[in-house]
Order: structure tokens, then C-alpha cells, then sequence
């Protein structure tokens, strides 16, 4: 779960609501998905956005795509596959955006 104006992402106890870990995000949190079994994040502020993989065990956000400027990101979400979805806030707009490859390690 995102928590967009204290920029973390809360992973929540289905069970008991509780929060069982928080990831912390240099950006407001506008959207969270675990496409393809990785989590990403969308991410916007001063009319930058970006996507980004967060690797929990590595660093809070391992690699990324970052949006042309002025194109929002107002939540995300993954087909599964090679596509996330995303909010274009004001545009009014629902953006394909296809997932970033990540270099391998």
C-alpha cells in the first residue's frame, strides 16, 4: 500500500491490517503493483514522474522508467506481462506504458 504524502509503501497484514514493513520512497508514492511477481511504484512530484522497481533486499528503488516531463503518473497497475497501466492525473488519461528491462545483476 502506498502512503502518497509520506513517500513509503506499507506492506500490510492482510489478517490484522497491522503493517508488518515499510519501504521508504525519495518521491510521493502514487501507485504500488506487484506485476510479474516485482514490485513497482509510481512516483510523482514538481512535474516529474517515473515507474520504478523497488528490490526490498537491495535498495528502495533498483532501476526504473522515467516519464517524459508534464506526464503524470497517478497510480499503476500490470496486465502480469510487459504492460503497466497508469493514471495521467489532470490529462484525464489512462497511459500503456510498457515495463522497463532490468539489467541483470
Amino acid at each position: 500500500m502506498g502512503n502518497y504524502r509520506d513517500r513509503k509503501i506499507h506492506q500490510i497484514d492482510p489478517a490484522t491490517g497491522a503493517i508488518k514493513r515499510t519501504i521508504e520512497s525519495n518521491r510521493f508514492v502514487t501507485g504500488v503493483d506487484l506485476g510479474g511477481r516485482e514490485m513497482w511504484h509510481g512516483t510523482w512530484e514538481a512535474e516529474e514522474s517515473e515507474i520504478r522497481h523497488i528490490d526490498p533486499e537491495v535498495a528502495p528503488c533498483s532501476s526504473g522508467c522515467r516519464m517524459p516531463k508534464g506526464m503524470g503518473v497517478s497510480g499503476l497497475e500490470s496486465d502480469g506481462a510487459d504492460l503497466f497501466y497508469a493514471g495521467g492525473g489532470g490529462a484525464g488519461k489512462v497511459r500503456a506504458v510498457r515495463r522497463p528491462k532490468r539489467s541483470p545483476s
